[in-house]
């Protein structure tokens, strides 16, 4: 929705200008955008190490065009679970070793193609139920060591949310740059007539007019969806911290996915005959 978000944003803005007989081609200054976007881009650069620009690159594809994880990813998550910790309660340790160290080739985690896909959560689970089976710890240890990895990850991809935030907040700034410069040349025309000095003065403008709609009708928005999406991103990994602790605690793998489930946010949480079903069906298949 975030692409549809910026079509109608630019849809609303140039064609309520349009509408008050405005023309379009007195907007498009090449040179206004290079000073205002190509100096957003060097900022960028003197915020943080390329990994985190790079990082953040990725983040704005995916406010554009991906999504988070949906209602049937956390049902497969819950399965997969469950089929895992029955593994583990039936056949004990050394049974659930080969699926947690090498999770690729695991005829369980196969079978759930987009949990797999996601590396964070794939070595969040794994990573902690080795320490587990290597180690002997309570369940408050285990809660504390999810809550510090959780807390970790999110501070690492905030840092790239930020850079966008605080790009979105420079943006009237490198605006009026543009504009100035505008200005600036236009001191140097006065003698050209009014036409030339009104093109000249309009052209200053629409720096403004771009520093402005770009920090209010796109950084800052794109800046709070990504951390929309960070936020879904770690609420799947304390779904998977529910389970684990859960497990650690004693508690059977029905009672363990139900943990699960209830951490999911209630608009993507399979209901409880939803999860029935599907652990019936997993049971079968065991």
């Amino acid at each position: 929705m975030g692409l549809v978000g910026v079509i109608v944003m630019l849809g609303m803005v140039l064609g309520g200008y349009v509408l008050h007989e405005g023309k379009l081609h007195i907007l498009f200054q090449p040179t206004e955008i290079m000073v205002i976007f190509g100096t957003a881009v060097g900022a960028m650069l003197i915020m943080a190490p390329m990994s985190t620009v790079k990082a953040m690159f990725r983040m704005v594809m995916k406010a554009f065009f991906g999504k988070g994880p949906q209602k049937q990813d956390y049902l497969d998550l819950l399965q997969m679970l469950f089929r895992l910790f029955q593994v583990f309660r039936k056949d004990g340790p050394q049974a659930i070793e080969k699926h947690i160290e090498d999770p690729e080739n695991s005829d369980i985690f196969k079978a759930y193609p987009v949990f797999l896909k996601n590396h964070h959560a794939v070595d969040f689970l794994c990573d902690t139920m080795k320490i587990t089976l290597s180690a002997d710890l309570t369940q408050y240890d285990v809660e504390d060591l999810l809550d510090q990895d959780i807390k970790t990850i999110h501070e690492e991809e905030h840092k790239a949310q930020h850079i966008v935030a605080f790009t979105g907040d420079a943006m009237p700034g490198l605006g009026i740059v543009a504009a100035v410069q505008g200005v600036i040349l236009t001191m140097g025309k006065l003698t050209e007539g009014t036409e030339v000095i009104g093109h000249s003065v309009a052209a200053a403008l629409v720096g403004t007019f771009m520093g402005v709609l770009a920090a209010y009708g796109f950084f800052g928005p794109l800046a709070t969806k990504i951390a929309s999406d960070l936020d879904a991103e770690a609420r799947y990994l304390k779904v998977i911290k529910a389970a684990l602790v859960a497990l650690q605690r004693g508690a059977p793998p029905l009672v363990c996915v139900e943990y699960a489930r209830r951490t999911a946010y209630p608009d993507v949480r399979p209901t409880f005959d939803e999860m029935d079903t599907s652990t019936r069906e997993s049971k079968k298949a065991a």
